[in-house]
């Protein structure tokens, strides 16, 4: 009796325990591949590849892109619709030269498309790797000729490079610094970016003037312009400038930023060396040399800075003082006063005051307040380390003053035609900024006598 009770009690509810659990399980396992295809493709799952892809034509691309966000399968059938002949042309437009130029809201609309374009991009590709999600932009984009760097026989007419580069920007958005090294290596393996580089500053500055507008344009609008934030620019131009050293980061950043020609778009090398330049011309570069100074990198101190100024003041030759001058204030306070300060620091009294009378002759032409160059040479004689380095600083200014007055009477006097007119007018503003400059001279003389 005893043995039965044990056998009934410990045998059988054991038997009928592992059926139990063993049909569970296979039951288990149907409805888990049942309700995958359910999950992930949801009431679309009946559908041919086809249709869906034709039911993919009638979906903007803005749709498009919030429904690859359902699955992965869903994102996997977008990308393979993307891929398609019908895709392919139905997404990838290529009229970049129908366009009327000045007309902004078609420029605006294939713009907007490209943006949208790259947010669809973005999310489709969002669980590849970095490689694999290069690569497959790469074949995507393979025949747009306009993309390329040297692919456009019309480039200042096209606006290929800027859809190209407003794409990427939305795509690399928020991607951390390693994935941006990764894209920047393959977009110069790419377009052998660097080699092209190396080529226009191994040769005479306007030698290669069209491979210099190539670079020119597909670092501005495919690398540089289209960030939000000042800091993904800057990194970006610290891409392409770390690798060269400091003689070629100038080359790079005239071509880059400075001065073009409206008609071809040649860069304009001896405008800096021949004529005093305008606002216009200096603020792409004043810019470029701000977002180096606030990039809070170890490649770039504010030494580093400095250096890069001066070498660019020689490229291809010394610049005009009153361009540097110029360059200076565009650039900041903080920028014009370190380069100020650096000159000071190193004894070099007698051109801290001739650029001093250059900033002061810009601050008269470009009707900028006299006083805040008053307020700089104030602040730099707090630099110079002795009572005697200071006041050799401030009797070498109206020295300066007087000096280069008479070098423009002497260009006046023996001028003839145009350049006459120049010399004349430009003793005339040399005249008034002296006596402006001493005016505010005087004025913060009396004010801190009067308190």
């Amino acid at each position: 009796m005893t043995s039965k009770i044990k056998t009934n009690f410990t045998l059988i509810p054991n038997q009928k325990y592992r059926r139990s659990n063993r049909r569970f399980s296979c039951l288990s396992k149907a409805f888990d591949s049942d309700s995958q295809p359910i999950s992930t493709l949801g009431k679309f799952k009946d559908l041919p590849l086809e249709i869906f892809e034709i039911i993919l034509k009638y979906l903007t691309v803005e749709d498009m892109s919030m429904l690859s966000m359902v699955s992965k399968t869903i994102s996997q059938r977008i990308i393979h619709y993307i891929s398609s002949s019908s895709g392919n042309q139905r997404l990838l437009l290529q009229d970049f030269h129908k366009l009327e130029l000045s007309d902004e809201t078609q420029d605006f609309a294939i713009l907007e498309h490209y943006r949208s374009l790259g947010l669809l991009f973005k999310r489709c590709t969002l669980l590849l790797p970095t490689r694999e999600r290069l690569k497959y932009i790469q074949r995507t984009f393979a025949e747009v000729s306009c993309f390329k760097l040297s692919g456009c026989a019309v480039p200042l007419q096209c606006v290929g490079l800027p859809c190209y580069g407003i794409f990427l920007q939305v795509l690399f958005f928020k991607w951390n610094e390693l994935e941006c090294h990764r894209v920047y290596h393959f977009l110069c393996e790419l377009t052998s970016l660097s080699c092209k580089m190396q080529t226009v500053v191994g040769s005479k500055p306007g030698s290669s003037w069209k491979l210099e507008l190539r670079i020119r344009l597909f670092c501005r609008h495919v690398l540089l312009d289209h960030w939000i934030y000042r800091s993904d620019s800057a990194f970006w131009l610290s891409q392409i400038l770390k690798p060269w050293p400091i003689v070629n980061q100038a080359r790079l950043l005239y071509i880059i930023f400075g001065p073009v020609c409206p008609q071809d778009g040649q860069v304009m090398w001896q405008k800096m060396v021949e004529d005093s330049v305008d606002e216009y011309s200096l603020k792409d570069l004043a810019e470029a040399i701000k977002l180096l100074y606030d990039l809070d990198s170890k490649d770039w101190t504010a030494d580093n800075v400095i250096s890069l100024i001066d070498e660019l003041s020689a490229v291809p030759q010394e610049w005009l003082f009153e361009n540097n001058a110029h360059l200076l204030i565009l650039s900041g306070n903080k920028i014009c006063f370190t380069f100020m300060a650096s000159k000071a620091a190193n004894g070099r009294a007698i051109e801290l005051a001739r650029l001093l009378v250059f900033l002061a002759l810009v601050c008269e032409k470009e009707l900028y307040c006299m006083d805040w160059a008053v307020k700089m040479m104030r602040k730099v004689c707090r630099v110079f380390s002795t009572p005697m380095e200071r006041n050799n600083f401030l009797q070498s200014v109206p020295s300066a003053f007087a000096c280069i007055i008479m070098e423009t009477m002497q260009s006046l006097m023996s001028g003839e035609g145009d350049e006459e007119d120049e010399s004349f007018l430009n003793l005339f503003y040399l005249v008034h900024a002296q006596a402006n400059f001493h005016k505010e001279v005087l004025y913060l003389t009396m004010t801190t006598f009067s308190t």
